[in-house]
């Protein structure tokens, strides 16, 4: 396992993190899910065998699982886990309304977590309005005094929206380390590589998430796995995209968000073999051909933004897009239908747009979006 170093505070974290979002569910009738009903045993046995085999950054928040993740997470660092570890959670700062909320829901997070300090602590999911929200009731205060009191070594924000509301974050403080979903498809999304390297000349620790992009990566589409077949060196699509990340010398932690045993296993051989070897030239011309077939078929260029919504007319635009080019990579249209068939039945579906364009005034990346929820509607409406 690989181990590299946040300059500020001197923390030396393993390159593998292991992201408390996605734990083992109990399984529930008739298919449903419910995420909040972990399995805990399982759970608490995943993350203390991370931990056994070199993993030393873990990462959960407040809302994750409903709640209960932080709780799991809490569980499996008793026993003398917690010193072995560096610990991360996040404010969620759509829940604070006063001052006051960062220290109740800090507290509570605390003993959510049996600790009495966090190695990390981040405001969640920063965009510009919440982050001149958190910043105008005085977040910035309330992070010194924790850092002063040492509940907090490091001060952090994760991050979901664009180029430019990034730089002025990152411009506003003397910040430990930043978040930032970054991968294959997403080299110019949000952040993208042009913020990984606007942090790291600051200074700032990158910890990436979604590395797997919720999961796309790992099972591409056939000419896509055509693709890496022809690589020299023969390697899963999961480990590609781990490579390509961890490539990059910016990169502190990668966070991989395991739901079962085995694919911890497979996120430790792999992270155990990349050590300190690089891509190659020929990687590099690999992987530029493998993001160019995703980039030829994504029906949409939507970043996930969501400068338009709410929708006047409650149409769920991001997701729509979202559900309308997982079917363009990967061609299964029953289950993109099905899919989309939960927004028929929520009334969120693209047949109540009413062309106001509002959607397309806010649209950074000036998409058509009347007409692409109406082709979207088109192919996926049973």
């Amino acid at each position: 396992m690989e181990y590299r170093e946040f300059s500020r505070s001197g923390i030396r974290a393993s390159l593998f993190g292991i992201g408390c979002m996605r734990l083992p569910l109990i399984p529930q009738p008739e298919g449903q899910v419910d995420g909040a009903k972990v399995d805990v045993a399982e759970a608490i046995r995943m993350i203390r065998y991370g931990i056994d085999h070199g993993v030393t950054y873990i990462d959960t928040a407040w809302g994750y699982h409903g709640g209960a993740s932080e709780k799991v997470v809490g569980l499996a660092l008793r026993d003398g886990y917690r010193d072995r570890v560096n610990l991360a959670t996040k404010l969620p700062v759509w829940e604070v309304k006063t001052a006051d909320d960062f220290s109740r829901i800090f507290n509570a997070q605390l003993e959510r977590l049996q600790t009495d300090h966090l190695d990390f602590y981040l405001l969640h999911a920063l965009d510009r309005n919440s982050w001149a929200k958190v910043r105008d009731l005085g977040v910035l205060d309330f992070l010194d005094q924790k850092k002063k009191s040492g509940e907090i070594r490091c001060a952090a924000f994760s991050f979901h929206d664009q180029l430019p509301a990034f730089k002025e974050i990152v411009d506003s403080y003397p910040w430990d380390m930043c978040q930032i979903q970054l991968n294959l498809l997403d080299s110019q999304y949000q952040a993208g590589l042009a913020g990984m390297r606007y942090a790291a000349e600051r200074g700032i620790g990158v910890v990436v998430m979604e590395p797997l992009r919720g999961g796309m990566l790992a099972a591409p589409p056939p000419d896509v796995q055509a693709v890496w077949a022809n690589a020299e060196f023969k390697r899963s699509q999961v480990e590609w995209a781990f490579r390509w990340l961890a490539d990059k010398p910016q990169v502190r932690v990668i966070l991989s968000g395991v739901s079962t045993m085995d694919q911890l296993q497979d996120n430790l051989r792999i992270f155990d073999a990349i050590g300190s070897s690089h891509l190659t030239a020929g990687d590099e011309e690999m992987i530029r051909k493998v993001q160019d077939l995703y980039r030829q078929k994504l029906k949409v260029g939507c970043t996930g933004c969501n400068y338009c919504v709410p929708c006047p007319s409650g149409v769920s635009i991001p997701d729509i897009f979202r559900i309308y080019n997982r079917y363009a990579l990967n061609g299964d249209l029953e289950a993109a239908q099905k899919s989309y068939g939960g927004h028929i039945r929520r009334g969120s579906d693209a047949s109540h747009c009413v062309s106001c364009g509002h959607c397309e005034e806010a649209c950074p990346q000036k998409i058509q979006i009347i007409r692409m929820l109406a082709e979207a509607d088109r192919i996926l409406r049973i």
